[in-house]
């Protein structure tokens, strides 16, 4: 009994042991629980930040992309795959064609050639980065739109090669429209500046010519005896006159346009009789052999516009028809009214325009012939009068053949 009761008594101190022993690993693994969930809730929290931040670079990133209007994209370097990441160009009327095939396919040969060359350059290790403006054709509009593309290596493999390109696009049009048009202007300011030139040289000779005729003549008629010569002496003044008189007008008009303070002074008038009046005028200017006719579509077309201005554009085109026309017939005359517009028109068998001076023509100080006289205002006024009647100017013509003017403006 003593036994069993010191076997008890034995048994019980080892349970007491084993559970204490049990206790305190419980214990221990609670803390070292707790622990691990306060470090595992450290590293949360942790990137929980950082997710907000990239949550947040990417919001900044994609507004970026977003302002910027660019599209993002990579490439294999060992593939030549191209993948597109994200695009934010503008694509309310414009074709963007995927990366690749499609694209070079879309594009003109020379622009296909660089650009392919650019890739393989990068791809190869050749360059570090590149840079590529470029057209892409549109199937739709069938028009070219300009893109601009920036690229980098962005990774390599252990052996220093390009593994992965990345780039970024842009659309363009709008800086290559005011490219073009800044070129267009430098290139107009530069004609205008050799035309002025051109222009003060002609100017002196156009004004000296008919003056020294006046003065010359003039001195001679005390001296002149005879009654005939001396009228000969007279009308040649009068004639050189009337040339000084109308270079005068011109430069007058150009000033009088150029400061825009003269208005239009509308009234009735009867077109038949103007035209009449204008052909009557320079019957007797025209070269031996050459006839000088109207052709009129009704009887009586009255018209209400600015008289003088009229009159102005109608005597230009007859002094050019006058000045080219060596054989055959100027006819003056329009068609019946359309839509309360009238087109009054001046056909001429001259020496014709060359269809790539169709528009040069109208040009300020720019001749056709610089051995013809004249300043090279004549034409250019006649399309701004016409512009200030709410009417157009326009030529038709083949060099050797003739031209036919076309003045149109509104009859009321």
């Amino acid at each position: 009994m003593t036994r069993l009761l010191l076997y008890s008594i034995q048994q019980s101190q080892w349970l007491d042991i084993v559970l204490w022993v049990l206790l305190v690993g419980v214990l221990l693994l609670a803390i070292v629980s707790l622990f691990w969930q306060y470090r595992k809730g450290k590293e949360l929290a942790y990137e929980l930040v950082q997710l907000g931040k990239i949550k947040k670079n990417n919001v900044e990133y994609d507004f970026v992309l977003k302002t910027m209007r660019l599209s993002t994209w990579h490439v294999d370097a060992t593939t030549r795959q191209a993948v597109t990441d994200a695009d934010y160009r503008d694509q309310s009327d414009v074709y963007f064609p995927p990366i690749g095939k499609e694209l070079y396919a879309a594009m003109p040969e020379q622009d296909r050639n660089r650009v392919i060359k650019t890739l393989d350059d990068l791809c190869d290790g050749r360059v570090e980065e590149a840079h590529e403006e470029y057209r892409f054709y549109h199937p739709q509009t069938k028009k070219y739109y300009w893109n601009e593309s920036y690229a980098i290596v962005a990774d390599r493999d252990v052996d220093g090669k390009p593994r992965r390109i990345v780039g970024t696009s842009k659309r363009i049009d709008e800086r290559k429209e005011m490219e073009l048009a800044l070129v267009e202007a430098r290139n107009r300011a530069e004609e205008s500046d050799r035309l002025k030139t051109a222009f003060i040289a002609n100017m002196s000779h156009e004004i000296r010519t008919p003056l020294n005729a006046i003065v010359g003549f003039t001195s001679l008629v005390p001296e002149v005896q005879d009654a005939v010569e001396r009228q000969q002496l007279l009308d040649l003044i009068n004639e050189n006159t009337q040339k000084l008189l109308v270079i005068i007008n011109d430069v007058v008009n150009i000033a009088k346009i150029e400061s825009g303070k003269e208005e239009l002074v509308m009234s009735n008038f009867d077109l038949n009789q103007v035209l009449s009046e204008q052909a009557e005028h320079f019957r007797n200017d025209v070269k031996s052999g050459v006839t000088l006719t109207t052709q009129f579509a009704s009887d009586l077309q009255l018209v209400t516009s600015d008289l003088a201005r009229v009159v102005e554009v109608l005597r230009h085109l007859l002094s050019n028809a006058v000045k080219f026309t060596s054989q055959g017939e100027i006819v003056l005359g329009y068609d019946a009214p359309v839509n309360g517009r009238i087109r009054i028109w001046l056909r001429d068998t001259g020496k014709g325009i060359a269809e790539e001076n169709l528009e040069r023509v109208f040009d300020r100080f720019y001749k056709v012939d610089e051995f013809i006289p004249g300043a090279g205002l004549g034409l250019s006024i006649c399309r701004t009068m016409a512009y200030s009647l709410g009417g157009s100017v326009t030529v038709e013509s083949k060099l050797g053949e003739g031209s036919k003017f076309t003045f149109e403006l509104p009859i009321q």
